[in-house]
């Protein structure tokens, strides 16, 4: 059985309210927000810039977080009959 490794970080009020901001969607976890800002800045200073075709593609997955077209990390560990950490 895996084990996941969970931490607990200090942030000041005014970097909770901007990655608060930042989150598409109100079930969207802390631990799903900071993983996609680093995926961010990792493709940021690997490529220099994010390419369109980048761009668009995060922009679909905003849409379809937006219109609700997605599955959280509960449910996608219920669908697979897995204990969600």
């Amino acid at each position: 059985m895996d084990t996941v490794s969970v931490t607990t970080i200090k942030v000041r009020g005014e970097t909770k309210l901007a990655m608060d901001a930042f989150r598409e969607h109100p079930s969207e976890s802390y631990d799903q927000l900071v993983r996609k800002l680093v995926l961010i800045a990792t493709l940021a200073k690997r490529d220099g810039k994010l390419s369109r075709d980048a761009v668009k593609r995060i922009e679909a997955a905003r849409a379809r977080m937006a219109s609700g077209a997605h599955y959280t990390e509960e449910e996608v560990a219920k669908l697979l009959g897995v204990k969600h950490v």
